[in-house]
């Protein structure tokens, strides 16, 4: 049995864009942002800011970071760290693309 779970299309999410999906049973549900880079890297992140859990989904994507609307922190696609000098981390997910179909692991 496979821990993959097929979420949505990548040409769904605009280049330097995301997109949110909710995993989980309703009330419970984690918001997961799913990022695309100018590159077509694709990264999977809890949409919610290690530093006052704004909603990195409506951040700027540049290069593999985003930056939270609400107070500039930049976070690291890949790691879900805080770049220096700022300080904690959001939790992230594996991701991959086969067939212009995005997959996430969850285990």
């Amino acid at each position: 049995m496979s821990d993959w779970i097929e979420i949505l299309k990548l040409d769904h999410i605009p280049r330097q864009g995301a997109r949110v999906v909710e995993l989980g049973p309703a009330g419970e549900a984690t918001r997961v942002a799913i990022f695309r880079t100018a590159t077509d890297q694709v990264y999977a992140v809890k949409d919610h800011c290690p530093h006052r859990g704004g909603p990195l989904s409506q951040g700027i994507v540049h290069g593999g970071q985003v930056t939270c609307p609400m107070h500039n922190w930049k976070i690291d696609l890949a790691s879900g760290a805080a770049v220096l000098p700022d300080k904690g981390c959001a939790r992230t997910y594996d991701s991959k693309v086969e067939d212009g179909q995005i997959f996430l692991r969850l285990a």
